[in-house]
């Protein structure tokens, strides 16, 4: 199965929908690992602070996208100093060949790491075609 995924630099900005809200926020790249397996393949994202609640998978035109929002966490009477790090969102979206199956795939969320399977289209069994006879 090659060439199976493409990856997109400039994914479409209309995916943002997890509790929209209209302040600019940075928007993340999430490193992607992808795995090929008997069945297909396996792509394993890592969206640190995403929940299942802030995450949208979908495919449309061969196009799989991912949106991960990320809500700023402040303990309870507490106010932010300093911080190490931005705040952000994840969006990153791929070109499916023909060779996924689109009904099928499946995926999961377990501690900000996104497991999206990618299952292989069946294919027709071989068989052999009547040709008949031209008047």
């Amino acid at each position: 199965m090659n060439n199976e995924l493409v990856p997109q630099n400039n994914p479409e900005q209309s995916l943002p929908s997890p509790g929209d809200s209209s302040e600019q926020r940075l928007m993340f790249t999430p490193p992607i690992d992808i795995y090929e397996s008997e069945e297909g393949l396996v792509l394993v994202a890592d969206l640190p602070g995403v929940t299942l609640e802030n995450l949208e998978l979908q495919v449309q035109d061969n196009k799989l996208t991912l949106f991960g929002r990320v809500n700023r966490y402040v303990p309870e009477g507490l106010m932010g100093q300093h911080e190490e790090y931005g705040v952000g969102d994840f969006l990153r979206s791929f070109i499916l060949s023909d060779e996924v199956d689109h009904e099928r795939i499946s995926a999961k969320l377990n501690h900000g790491v996104l497991r999206v399977i990618l299952p292989k289209a069946s294919r027709g069994e071989p068989r052999k075609i009547n040709i008949d006879e031209g008047e």
